[in-house]
């Protein structure tokens, strides 16, 4: 792909940046570790059967030039109601779950930070960095700048991907044991608990299928040329690219960690250290830089990304639930956002583990009702008839949904 084609490009690779985050680097990567290539059937499976309602998000957006959320409003304020009470549910600790990492690797990359009284530590390093992070994400999108890190997503995925698939080959062939392609199912609570939320953020929770409708319209706003078929294949692009990162940290938490007797810690710090030792492991010491900066931008990018767009689905939310427009909501709904994600982090700091697990659990459970009310808006009335699905999208819509269903009942019957 030349540069030209890749400018035109937009809301495809921001759907993988916002994936991109602790779905690749924490998940993906500990599962690879803990139980090697046997849990890849899950990451196939739940990433095509997710698919479909992604896709739905752009499709309808470039089609109707309008975002989910009217969609949704559409189908009745009860639906959209159920969305908005989901969303408030869920945003907080994935935000939290998302800045606790980027604390984590900042602390790695840049150091240590703390604050002491009478030579005892008060506030750790990676709550400092959380702050920091938050401060700089929120001057960031008050002071306009976030066109310009919109631009920077394209070189960020393209020099993750390229350090990712290098450091999986130099693992592969320092490799010593047998290639095991055996698949595992679960056979304890702990192990089904890491299933439901492995599958929660692979490769994104669904309910990022409502940011990338509203990135599609702020695409068609700047760009006329950008069709509802140029829409389809930048989404594909990006979901690909989501898609093999996924088995690509699976395969490089393997070839690193599988048997070795080392385990990922639940604490940010420690774990990001962890984290970006897989890569100079298999790459060598001079790459400890390039990789921690790679992995902290996309992580950086998740974290601003969410931080942005919970809170403008939100306003959106209440703006066509209430007929009314407010013209301070976003304001109010993203230092509220800033504000729960400090309570949450402070209250729960040393477990990452955590609040990952709780953040990616709750993705999974939320999901089938995404998937319906997406499949139910595609193929309505409100959907330009030549952009509803065809057959073979009717068909995997339908499996996707009793794969979610099936998965969330069976977890919960568990608990």
């Amino acid at each position: 792909m030349n540069l030209s084609n890749l400018k035109k490009l937009g809301p495809g690779l921001l759907f993988a940046g916002a994936a991109i985050g602790v779905s690749h680097l924490v998940q993906s990567t500990r599962a690879g570790a803990d139980f090697g290539l046997g849990l890849l059937w899950p990451l196939l499976l739940v990433t095509l059967f997710k698919y479909p309602f992604f896709q739905f998000g752009p499709r309808y957006a470039s089609a109707t030039g309008e975002s989910l959320l009217e969609g949704y409003n559409k189908l009745g304020k009860s639906v959209l109601g159920i969305y908005f009470v989901l969303n408030l549910a869920t945003m907080f600790t994935i935000q939290t779950a998302v800045t606790i990492v980027t604390a984590g690797l900042a602390n790695s990359l840049f150091g240590d930070i703390s604050f002491l009284n009478f030579g005892f530590e008060v506030i750790s390093s990676v709550e400092i960095w959380t702050v920091i992070i938050l401060i700089i994400c929120l001057l960031i999108l008050f002071l306009g700048k976030y066109n310009t890190l919109d631009k920077l997503i394209k070189v960020i995925i393209i020099v993750l991907t390229i350090s990712t698939i290098l450091a999986v080959y130099f693992a592969f062939t320092e490799f010593e044991s047998n290639l095991s392609f055996t698949q595992i199912w679960p056979e304890n609570s702990i192990e089904i608990a890491f299933l439901i939320a492995f599958m929660g953020w692979m490769p994104a929770p669904l309910d990022i299928g409502v940011w990338h409708s509203i990135w599609t319209i702020e695409k068609k706003k700047n760009e006329k040329s950008f069709t509802p078929k140029t829409a389809l294949l930048d989404f594909n692009i990006g979901y690909l690219g989501a898609i093999v990162l996924g088995i690509s940290f699976l395969c490089l938490g393997y070839f690193v960690m599988y048997n070795s007797g080392e385990t990922f810690s639940d604490k940010a710090s420690v774990f990001s250290n962890q984290l970006i030792d897989l890569y100079t492991k298999s790459l060598g010491s001079w790459a400890y830089i390039i990789i921690g900066i790679a992995a902290f931008t996309t992580m950086f990018s998740t974290t601003i990304t969410t931080l942005d767009a919970s809170p403008r689905a939100m306003s959106k939310s209440v703006e066509l639930l209430s007929n009314t427009s407010f013209k301070k909501s976003y304001l109010f709904w993203i230092l509220l956002l800033t504000i729960g994600t400090l309570i949450i982090f402070f209250a729960f700091a040393s477990e990452m583990g955590l609040l990952i697990k709780i953040a990616t659990i709750l993705s999974f459970i939320t999901a089938p009702f995404y998937a319906i009310i997406n499949y139910k808006l595609i193929c309505s009335k409100h959907t330009p008839k030549d952009w509803r699905p065809s057959l073979k999208l009717h068909i995997l819509s339908w499996l996707g949904i009793v794969f979610l269903i099936g998965f969330s009942l069976w977890y919960l019957t568990l608990l």
